[in-house]
């Protein structure tokens, strides 16, 4: 196996933004049978995740700038990492599969049913670019042979992770959502911007916003009329068929709630709703309600809102989808836990 260097490596990703900039007929093909395979990954979303990873993970500028962070010493001999790959999004793995390039590890790629055939034409770019890429991606039916693991998944899935993968170096993720934070001064666009924060990807991601905090008395109304922006969501027959089950159970549990349409809100503490549903809860105070936010970090993935609300950190209203290589994934250094190894 002939090794690459870190330049080679930083070139080759640079490369493979380039090409996913570009119109490319195999690649669309692909995506059709990506659609046709999972009704929630539309060409459209397919597109956005695509057009993400090329202009945030793969600009050379961007790339060095997050490296130069780490000390990257070639490794000797490169370890197999197994991933276990979620598919709630297109492509939601890249980033890991990324840092272990980065890092000179080898991935052992298990993809998820939902998500089977837009990996592979990336790796396919990979090796046109540069046949030594081979040596560093494989597609696997089952995880043998891995010195450390990345896995994804829901809570649920995480046990049996911890369970199978736990005497590995790993990184198993979990659950997170994410949240806004209203203070009731937000203009129209900005609550334009949140509905993006809520609908792109029909909500299905972790960076989603599924709950938002409003103070005592917040009117919902100029709220509502602004997500009624987005009501071309329901044109999609998986999202239009959870509305309309989610919509049902709401009327049979005579549960109070409000809706417009496309997205039906109702007043609960659990930060995670359900797809077409938007949890809120009152708060009175900006201080108690940092206090309860600390309190949850472990079910957070970020928080969005003005600046100013909140002392913690948080993201503009329309910004929760668009992480940069450094945003990652439940606040884990993916690439320090691999130069440790």
């Amino acid at each position: 196996m002939e090794l690459m260097t870190l330049e080679d490596r930083i070139q080759v990703m640079k490369r493979l933004g380039e090409i996913l900039s570009e119109k490319n007929e195999y690649l669309e093909a692909v995506m059709q049978r990506s659609q046709f395979n999972n009704g929630w990954f539309t060409l459209e979303n397919q597109q956005r995740s695509i057009r993400a990873i090329a202009d945030q993970f793969l600009q050379e500028n961007a790339l060095r700038k997050w490296l130069s962070n780490y000390k990257i010493t070639e490794p000797f001999s490169p370890k197999a990492i197994g991933m276990v790959l979620a598919g709630n999004l297109p492509l939601v793995g890249f980033h890991d599969l990324l840092c272990v390039f980065l890092a000179g590890h080898k991935s052992l790629i298990k993809l998820s049913e939902k998500d089977q055939y837009l990996l592979p034409a990336l790796l396919k770019f990979l090796q046109e670019i540069d046949s030594r890429t081979v040596h560093y991606f494989e597609v696997v039916e089952q995880l043998k042979g891995f010195e450390a693991v990345i896995a994804t998944g829901s809570n649920n899935s995480s046990r049996y992770f911890d369970a199978y993968f736990g005497k590995y170096p790993n990184i198993i993720r979990r659950n997170r959502n994410a949240l806004a934070v209203l203070s009731g001064q937000e203009n129209h666009e900005e609550l334009l911007a949140l509905g993006r924060d809520i609908f792109t990807y029909y909500g299905l991601g972790c960076r989603n916003v599924s709950k938002i905090y409003v103070p005592k008395g917040y009117a919902f109304e100029p709220f509502l009329e602004a997500m009624h922006e987005y009501r071309e969501v329901v044109l999609n027959t998986k999202y239009k068929n959870n509305f309309d089950y989610n919509y049902a159970m709401l009327i049979l549990n005579r549960v109070e709630y409000m809706g417009n349409g496309c997205l039906l809100l109702t007043e609960n503490q659990s930060l995670q709703s359900p797809i077409a549903g938007l949890h809120y809860e009152y708060y009175q105070e900006p201080q108690q309600l940092e206090m309860e936010l600390k309190k949850r970090e472990s079910e957070i993935q970020c928080i969005v809102g003005r600046e100013g609300v909140l002392s913690l950190p948080v993201l503009p209203f329309g910004k929760a989808q668009e992480p940069e290589l450094w945003d990652y994934a439940d606040g884990v250094d993916t690439l320090e836990f691999l130069l440790s190894l």
